[in-house]
């Protein structure tokens, strides 16, 4: 499995996105799932705020593949 880590000028192009909070909600589904995981906020995040980030992300991608292309 590959891990990235998001720049913070990439972070920057994207606002609207809680970074913090959906790293903390990661760390929450990989590390707490012995404790349990709270179900109805994982549903939450997907109704709620999946959209929104998918958007972001493919919004980031185009950014980032506009940028790779002017270098190249």
């Amino acid at each position: 499995m590959h891990h990235y880590r998001l720049s913070e000028d990439i972070k920057q192009k994207a606002p609207n996105i809680d970074w913090r909070g959906l790293s903390g909600f990661r760390n929450v589904l990989v590390h707490d799932y012995l404790n349990g995981v709270d179900l109805e906020r994982v549903w939450s995040a997907i109704a709620n705020d999946l959209p929104e980030l998918k958007k972001t992300a493919k919004f980031l991608l185009k950014t980032i593949d506009l940028r790779q292309k002017e270098d190249g």
